[in-house]
């Protein structure tokens, strides 16, 4: 396995080395898309952690055979637990940094926090993606949307899976609304903060980190991806898409 907790896999040269595009477009998730941000936020007062883990919509093995019971477990208890922890560790130490007025190694922190708080929120989202019911086709105006940007559904699909089957090293396929130009676009994310688009707000996202996939499928993503059509819940898809078609982020007249 190449991922463990909540630490980057890359060395800090190879971080440097890359261009990388970090942005809103993760964290729009949260605030737009009906992620259920009282259980992934800290509460109301201002006391206890800044964030949470949400509880799954559903039991650890409604996906099965599709996703399995140990590997959903292991990846909500432990995995996402993991990236929650490691983004109130990251805000607590600003926190120290900010009463200490003293900010050596505040470039690391940021990085933590970027890479842990995208990791929770990304989470949040592809559990709510996902369904016992899930699969078929969408409807409505995200059908429409998918025809008009990708000709048909099965290309966007086919588009979809391989953009998340070929991620270099760790990472998610994702579909994103791009306000910019009011279309939709498949693209990845290396890790969980990196090729990002900005100004894009993600509405379908499938996780291929190896703990995502590897204790059922091993080293077969593919295989994974293919599965993962199986538990899709449109009906979740298309409400992120309608709350982020109605969202003026960019404040254009």
């Amino acid at each position: 396995m190449t991922d463990g907790s909540h630490l980057r896999s890359e060395s800090l040269p190879e971080l440097e080395r890359r261009t990388v595009l970090r942005g809103v477009g993760v964290a729009a998730g949260a605030t737009l898309l009906g992620t259920d941000v009282a259980a992934a936020t800290g509460d109301d007062d201002g006391d206890g952690p800044a964030y949470r883990l949400p509880p799954l919509p559903y039991d650890y093995d409604a996906l099965e055979p599709h996703i399995d019971e140990r590997t959903m477990t292991l990846h909500h208890d432990t995995h996402h637990q993991g990236y929650v922890d490691g983004a109130n560790e990251a805000l607590q130490t600003l926190a120290e940094m900010r009463e200490a007025d003293e900010f050596d190694g505040v470039r690391h922190v940021k990085r933590d926090l970027s890479f842990n708080l995208s990791g929770h929120i990304l989470h949040t989202i592809f559990w709510e993606n996902m369904s016992p019911d899930g699969g078929g086709t969408p409807s409505g105006a995200l059908a429409d949307r998918i025809e008009t940007d990708f000709g048909s559904f099965a290309a966007m699909c086919k588009e979809f899976s391989a953009s998340a089957s070929n991620v270099e090293g760790s990472g998610w396929g994702t579909l994103l609304y791009d306000h910019r130009s009011d279309s939709l676009l498949v693209t990845q994310v290396e890790n969980h903060d990196e090729l990002v688009v900005q100004g894009g707000t993600p509405l379908l996202v499938l996780d291929v980190w190896e703990h995502a996939y590897y204790l059922q499928y091993e080293n077969n993503r593919s295989e994974y991806v293919d599965a993962f059509w199986n538990v899709v819940d449109w009906a979740n898809v298309e409400k992120r898409y309608e709350s982020a078609r109605d969202a003026n982020l960019l404040d254009d007249d």
